[in-house]
C-alpha cells in the first residue's frame, strides 16, 4: 500500500477501536480539540513507525507533508499537539489490549499461546558523565550489556519484554539496569498463568530453590536453556528453547531501529512511560496491519510500497 493507504487504514483501526471501547468522555468542560483524539493517536503512531520519535519532529513532519490527511493540523501548534498526545496515554494502553485481541496469536492446531520473555539496555547517559547525570536517579542503575565491547558496562535502565511467538508485543515493564531478567520474569506472567514463557539462559533458576518458590506460588510455568552451556545436561533442549525464541531477538531489532526504542528523549519517568507505550502500540499496529494485508506480520517493511 502506499503511505496515504497506510494512513487511512491505520486512521480507521484507531477510530474504530476507539468506539469500540465505550470510553466515558475523555474532556468535562472546555472547548473541543481541533483534532479528533484518534487523529492524534494516528500521527503520533505514523510517525513513530517512519522513524520520528520525538513529538517536535512528527508535529512538523505530518503538518508540512500530511495536511491534505489531517488538514486541521494546521490550526494546532506543537505544544497543544503534545500536551493532547500525552493526555491520551491510557487510551493508548486500552488500545494496545484491544489490537492484541485481534491478532491471532494462538497456536492454529492446539490452540495454545506461547510467550517469549526478554530484555534490552536504555541507555541514560555516556558511562562517564554518569555520576554527574541527574536524570532518572531514583531508578537508573550500572548494568551490563553482552552486546557492547570491553567492559559491556552502561549507566541507565532496563526494559523487560513479554511478546507472543507470533510477534507482537503484550507487556512491558521498565527497571533498573542493575535488576536481573529473573526478579521481573513473575511481573511479566500472563492472565493465564498455564499459558508457557519461554527465556533465554539467564532465566535458569532450577538451582534457586528461592525463586522456584516464587514462580510456583504465581502459578507460572517458565522454561529457559541450562544456565552454562558447557556442562549442560539436556544438550538438545536447550537449542530447541533457543529457537523457540528467536522471534523475539527480531522484535527488539525492530524495536531499536525503526522506533528508537534504546533513545530516551525525556526528562522524567511519566513521559519515559508514555513514549514506550506509543512505540509499542505503533509496532502492534503494524504488526496487525500487515497481517490483514496478508503479509508476514514480522516483514514490517512490505506494508508501505517503497
Amino acid at each position: 500500500m502506499t503511505v496515504t493507504d497506510y494512513l487511512l487504514h491505520l486512521f480507521y483501526l484507531i477510530d474504530t477501536q476507539i468506539k469500540a471501547l465505550n470510553l466515558p468522555p475523555l474532556r468535562t468542560r472546555g472547548p473541543r480539540p481541533a483534532l479528533a483524539d484518534s487523529e492524534v493517536i494516528t500521527i503520533e503512531l505514523a510517525g513513530e513507525f517512519f522513524g520520528i520519535d520525538t513529538d517536535k519532529g512528527i508535529w512538523r513532519f505530518f503538518r508540512r507533508y500530511h495536511q491534505a490527511e489531517f488538514p486541521a493540523l494546521a490550526r494546532v501548534d506543537r505544544t497543544t499537539f503534545a500536551r493532547q498526545a500525552a493526555g491520551l496515554w491510557r487510551v493508548k494502553q486500552l488500545l494496545h489490549g484491544r489490537m492484541l485481541e485481534t491478532l491471532p496469536l494462538a497456536d492454529p492446531v492446539d490452540g495454545k499461546r506461547w510467550w517469549i520473555i526478554d530484555s534490552f539496555p536504555l541507555r541514560i547517559c555516556r558511562l562517564a558523565r554518569a555520576p554527574r547525570c541527574k536524570l532518572f536517579r531514583d531508578i537508573a542503575r550500572y548494568g551490563h550489556d553482552p552486546t557492547l565491547p570491553g567492559h559491556n558496562q552502561y549507566f541507565g535502565l532496563r526494559v523487560h519484554l513479554r511478546a507472543s511467538d507470533r510477534g507482537p508485543v503484550a507487556q512491558a515493564e521498565l527497571t533498573g539496569a542493575n535488576v536481573p531478567d529473573l526478579d521481573v520474569a513473575v511481573a511479566l506472567a500472563p492472565a493465564d498463568r498455564r499459558e508457557p514463557c519461554l527465556g533465554d539462559r539467564n532465566y535458569w533458576c532450577a538451582g534457586n530453590p528461592h525463586r522456584v518458590w516464587q514462580l510456583a506460588r504465581a502459578a507460572m510455568v517458565l522454561l529457559a536453556p541450562f544456565k552454562k552451556k558447557s556442562i549442560d545436561p539436556q544438550p538438545r533442549r536447550s537449542p530447541l528453547l533457543t529457537r523457540l525464541r528467536q522471534v523475539v531477538e527480531a522484535v527488539i531489532g525492530q524495536l531499536a531501529t525503526r522506533f528508537h526504542a534504546e533513545r530516551t528523549w525525556a526528562r522524567d519517568l511519566w513521559h519515559l512511560t508514555s513514549r514506550l507505550t506509543r512505540k509499542v502500540l505503533s509496532h502492534t499496529a503494524a504488526v496487525l496491519l500487515n497481517w490483514q494485508a496478508g503479509n508476514p506480520p514480522l516483514q514490517l517493511d512490505q506494508l508501505i510500497d517503497s
